[in-house]
């Protein structure tokens, strides 16, 4: 199945989206503004996060133009009132915890500025692939701001609370090979060629066992944030819950029949 239409009636330009298979994409689309989120894109994101969820197996997440996403909208925020700030923040958190801990693996395609909000929204996903073209940033200190979408949890467990603040204090500008070292992306590939990459890596968690991906992309976290113990004791109850579904004792039947695909070990990996 293939459908290729607007995320959303009311913003038919922000967000575009494609279901592919079992693999939806969905593409950042204000490439006038280096992909910058206002409060009506980010209410797009949600409608196309939400779709994915409930007709996809994995997705991947991407930006039209010449970059992924350079963060917030500062036209825009720069009129808020406080309060309004909060709760602009607060709805990023929502929709990206969506992202983060919903259903479905989501895979993001980087390309060009990954800045501010852009890294915050990059972080929500589970896999990341940088091309050559990718640099990250975090210019609030620069700005007189503060991370609001989720940074100063998601970005700082991905690279370290120090890195961070190196960034934000410094304007620190790192390309796609440091941001593969400190944990920001997964994969670095040629110009132009993420989001071929990161639709191969959908395609393939597309084909994982539903209970096992929900277990990766929801429990893996909590136990990360857990006491050693607590975490091995939540383990065991999620090992056996997904190792006795009826999924997965059929799969297990197939790998001990030799009926399963082998691993396919790329060289240099084995």
């Amino acid at each position: 199945m293939s459908d290729t239409s607007a995320a959303t009636s009311a913003d038919p330009d922000l967000v575009t989206y494609e279901l592919k298979g079992d693999v939806a994409l969905v593409g950042l689309n204000r490439p006038d503004k280096r992909n910058a989120i206002s409060d009506r894109f980010i209410e797009a994101i949600a409608v196309a996060v939400a779709r994915a969820q409930s007709e996809a197996k994995a997705a991947v997440i991407f930006g039209h133009g010449n970059h992924f996403c350079a963060g917030l909208d500062l036209a825009e925020h720069v009129q808020k009132s406080p309060i309004e700030g909060v709760k602009g923040s607060r709805r990023w958190h929502a929709v990206f915890a969506e992202i983060e801990h919903g259903t479905i693996p989501w895979i993001a395609a980087l390309h060009g500025a990954v800045v501010g909000g852009g890294l915050e929204l990059a972080a929500s996903t589970h896999i990341r692939v940088a091309d050559q073209s990718a640099f990250f940033a975090l210019p609030e200190g620069q700005r007189g701001i503060f991370v609001g979408g989720g940074g100063s949890v998601r970005v700082a467990r991905l690279m370290g609370a120090a890195r961070m603040a190196d960034m934000m204090l410094t304007g620190r500008v790192v390309s796609a090979e440091t941001g593969e070292r400190w944990n920001l992306a997964s994969y670095v590939v040629d110009e132009g060629g993420a989001l071929d990459k990161a639709v191969e890596l959908a395609t393939v968690a597309a084909t994982n066992a539903e209970l096992s991906n929900y277990a990766v992309i929801n429990a893996l976290p909590r136990i990360q944030d857990m006491a050693k113990e607590d975490g091995l004791f939540v383990e065991s109850f999620i090992a056996s819950f997904t190792t006795t579904s009826p999924e997965a004792e059929e799969r297990l039947k197939a790998f001990l029949e030799k009926r399963a695909k082998r691993l396919n070990v790329p060289k240099g990996d084995a």
